[in-house]
């Protein structure tokens, strides 16, 4: 953002900023063959004590490597290029390295997304709370200052918190460990990295509620980085929405929710699932532009719907769309935001595939870790051709339940046939073709992956185990699997490393389609990709079922997914199931009340979301 356009006021109301950030810079250093080229540019903000902006933007849009630079960091690699990151009026971009060890923690602070690596596994909650107060307050952690740092974030009435190692506590908990430690010493800035990816909706609401109540009462400046537009509706009062290393718009949340003025924002919000109504998702065509091969007009043109032959000349201007100080980086802003509420939303979903008979019929399934039970008496059917979805707080069981079913844990007991013939635990005693007609696609895209092979390779590895084939039809079952996953041959020789999160998790689906599966098991695919490719994967799925007749169970904390995707619903809560039944049935009228209270920590856009 440029000051004589938009300058940082225009993200936040009046009065003195708590952070300021002014043409911020970050560039890929020069190397052999390489010229320096910017990844974050032009980027300007304010925010105020006890606000809090929200960060958003695809996957390699430059939000990490921004909420960095204000700590005065960045990765090896890059350095910055200018500008100035002002906080509490002193700019810590000259500081030397020492000083702004001294200023981080203090002054700023940082929550990244996954709490397990933060915390030190050999270390006891207590030891690292004291560490922390000895190394910022010179305080060696009284027990009435740790006390007050639990109750702040929740935590005071856990049983034997602080003599608990960080794996004996819940995702939830080693986050909130993580808040206390960021909030112990009062920092006028807090850099969250998307710190409820990952957690259930019960967990996720209490995290944000205590992020939000801390920042309030203790006039904290906080800048929340998240792929999920819900969230950063209901705790953000400004948003800033980056594109390619750019600002493509900012303003309060309201405005930029309700009245998007850019096209990739308006793109971004039709691509929310809703837990009302079941719809067609649609994600953005293409990728965001790389740092080095950037269009020379406006970065977005070439995925735009309202590109004119003038946006390819040169860069727009920030443009100012209302009073608020909401702007937005295209010629057609005003025009664009004018069009909210104007046109129709996302198209409903048409009827799926009839059901058939139960292609998977589990009865009275429980299951065990060593003496401790953690599913018990589990009953449900997944019909032919339609999906089942799995939701519950994190601990629930659902990855458990699915890693029985595909014989990776094999301590259960209870009766589980599939085709109508009975599945016996663990994969060393089953068929060999109920082992190709049940495939599993795990969570992380980044660790089911081998880096060391190909995708070619990666994809091919199930039938050197299932089929015989010669060398040409290997890689033509290859091709086909990547196509149907939406991959291009092309990217048979790429390795992981290569692609970004969504095209990854593309590559799991297509090794796990190469032996045509009738059952699909999805755990938690899409949690950790950003809302377009999210919703590009889930039409994916949708596809491949209608096309292939496939079933599916889809492990989700994200319920208004499952609107978009699933026809039946089964929630578990401890390892039991508390409530099944149709997706109208459950998510529109739930008897349970552990489901009405999952359904009621939703987020939600709390503006009307302009839709087109």
């Amino acid at each position: 953002m440029t000051a004589d356009s938009a300058g940082p006021a225009a993200v936040s109301g009046a009065g003195p900023s708590r952070l300021s950030v002014e043409n911020l810079q970050v560039l890929r250093a020069p190397s052999r063959g390489r010229a320096s080229v910017d990844v974050v540019d032009e980027v300007s903000f304010r925010v105020l004590p006890g606000e809090v902006l929200g960060l958003v933007g695809e996957s390699g849009s430059g939000k990490t490597t921004m909420a960095l630079a204000l700590l005065g960091h960045v990765r090896r690699g890059l350095v910055i290029g200018g500008g100035k990151v002002i906080v509490d009026g002193r700019d810590i971009l000259p500081l030397s390295p020492r000083e702004l060890q001294r200023m981080r923690g203090r002054q700023v602070a940082y929550v990244p997304q996954d709490p397990s690596s933060a915390l030190n596994p050999t270390l006891k909650i207590g030891t690292q709370l004291r560490e922390v107060l000895a190394a910022y307050e010179g305080d060696g952690g009284r027990g009435e200052r740790l006390t007050e740092m639990l109750a702040e974030v929740g935590l005071s009435t856990v049983p034997g918190i602080l003599d608990s190692y960080p794996h004996q506590l819940s995702g939830g908990q080693q986050q909130r460990v993580g808040l206390a430690m960021a909030f112990a010493c009062r920092p006028q800035l807090i850099v969250l990295d998307e710190p409820t990816t990952g957690l259930d909706v019960t967990t996720q609401r209490r995290v944000l509620e205590t992020i939000r109540e801390l920042c309030r009462s203790y006039r904290v400046a906080a800048v929340y980085i998240s792929h999920d537009l819900a969230v950063v509706a209901e705790i953000a009062d400004y948003v800033a929405v980056l594109y390619a290393g750019r600002l493509a718009e900012v303003g309060p949340a309201r405005e930029v929710f309700g009245s998007p003025a850019h096209p990739y924002s308006r793109r971004l919000l039709r691509a929310v699932p809703s837990l009302d109504r079941s719809q067609v998702l649609r994600g953005l065509a293409g990728q965001p532009p790389r740092p080095g091969s950037r269009p020379p007009g406006c970065f977005f043109q070439p995925r735009c719907e309202f590109s004119l032959p003038e946006c390819e000349a040169g860069p727009p201007p920030m443009t100012e769309v209302s009073p608020s100080g909401h702007a937005a980086r295209c010629l057609r802003a005003a025009e664009i935001a004018a069009l909210a509420g104007a046109e129709d939303g996302p198209a409903a979903r048409p009827a799926g595939p009839g059901a058939t008979a139960p292609l998977l019929d589990v009865h009275d399934l429980s299951a065990t870790y060593g003496r401790k039970t953690v599913l018990a008496d589990l009953t449900f059917t997944v019909p032919g051709r339609q999906c089942v979805a799995v939701v519950g707080m994190s601990g629930s069981g659902k990855t458990t339940l699915a890693r029985c079913l595909v014989g990776l844990h094999p301590t259960w007991a209870g009766d589980v046939s599939f085709a109508g013939q009975r599945l016996t635990a663990g994969v060393r005693r089953r068929s060999r073709d109920q082992l190709r007609r049940i495939q599993y696609v795990s969570q992380n895209p980044y660790l089911a992956l081998n880096p060391r092979r190909t995708v070619g390779q990666i994809v091919e590895q199930p039938l050197a185990h299932f089929e015989k084939l010669a060398a040409g039809e290997r890689y033509e079952r290859v091709v086909a699997a990547l196509t149907a996953a939406a991959l291009r041959e092309s990217f048979v020789d790429l390795y992981p490393d290569q692609l970004s999160g969504g095209e990854r998790q593309r590559v799991a689906i297509a090794r796990a389609l190469i032996l045509e599966p009738d059952l699909l098991v999805c755990d938690e695919v899409t949690s950790a990709l950003d809302v377009s490719v999210q919703a590009a994967i889930v039409e994916l799925l949708r596809g491949l079922q209608h096309d292939r007749g496939l079933s599916m169970i889809f492990i989700t904390h994200n319920l208004p997914l499952v609107r978009s995707i699933a026809d039946h619903v089964v929630v578990m809560n401890g390892g039991r199931i508390c409530e099944r039944g149709t997706v109208s049935e459950v998510l529109e009228a739930p008897r349970d009340g552990y489901t009405a209270q999952l359904l009621a920590d939703v987020p939600k856009m709390t503006v009307a979301v302009g839709e087109g």
